[in-house]
């Protein structure tokens, strides 16, 4: 594992989800959705500190390892969507969790599921163990794309212990099965893109 050894890594968990059909037809292919969850200790819990920085700092090795692992876990398929985020345990602050996935983050999340142009999309708040969170998914190279918006919901059962972090990427490998409200589409940005 390759995450910075500041951050004291107690587990990872992986989710996947694949929807073969919605109401009405069948896409060509399932819809993948993958994230990966780090679990954290927060160095900064119960206690207030004006720098977060030392968060920022190595936050870059967590966005290589989770964006690295998300992708094995869609077997092949390439990215179309991702989106970031996490979870404070009651004794942090939810501007803790946002310190860990900053630009640092990003960049190398973005570089580790083979680029993409547009702003990741993200979600954090404090919570206790077992809290849903609803992780924003977004076409990776255009924010605009509407058949993208999307979310993958997940739960850890035992974390955030209170003095603990998740730090959270996700994928997907499109947008929602018949997406059919309007707005630019994927074939838009790729012929915007050529020209």
């Amino acid at each position: 594992m390759s995450i910075d050894p500041y951050y004291r890594v107690r587990a990872i968990h992986s989710f996947v989800q694949e929807t073969f059909h919605e109401v009405g037809p069948a896409p060509a292919q399932p819809l993948v959705k993958a994230a990966v969850a780090a679990v954290i200790a927060n160095p900064f819990a119960g206690q207030w500190v004006e720098d977060l920085s030392p968060l920022t700092a190595p936050s870059a090795s967590l966005g290589t390892e989770l964006g690295r692992r998300a992708v094995a876990l869609l077997g092949g398929r390439p990215v179309e969507s991702y989106g970031k985020g996490g979870l404070a345990g009651i004794d942090g602050e939810q501007e803790h969790l946002v310190a860990c996935v900053t630009t640092v983050f990003g960049d190398a999340f973005r570089d580790a599921v083979g680029g993409g142009k547009a702003w990741i999309s993200s979600a954090s708040k404090v919570a206790v163990a077992g809290t849903l969170i609803d992780i924003p998914l977004a076409y990776k190279d255009e924010v605009y794309v509407r058949s993208h918006y999307d979310a993958i919901t997940i739960a850890l059962p035992d974390a955030p212990r209170p003095d603990e972090l998740v730090v959270i990427a996700a994928v997907a490998t499109g947008g929602r099965p018949n997406a059919r409200v309007g707005g630019i589409t994927v074939a838009d940005v790729l012929a915007r893109d050529a020209g």
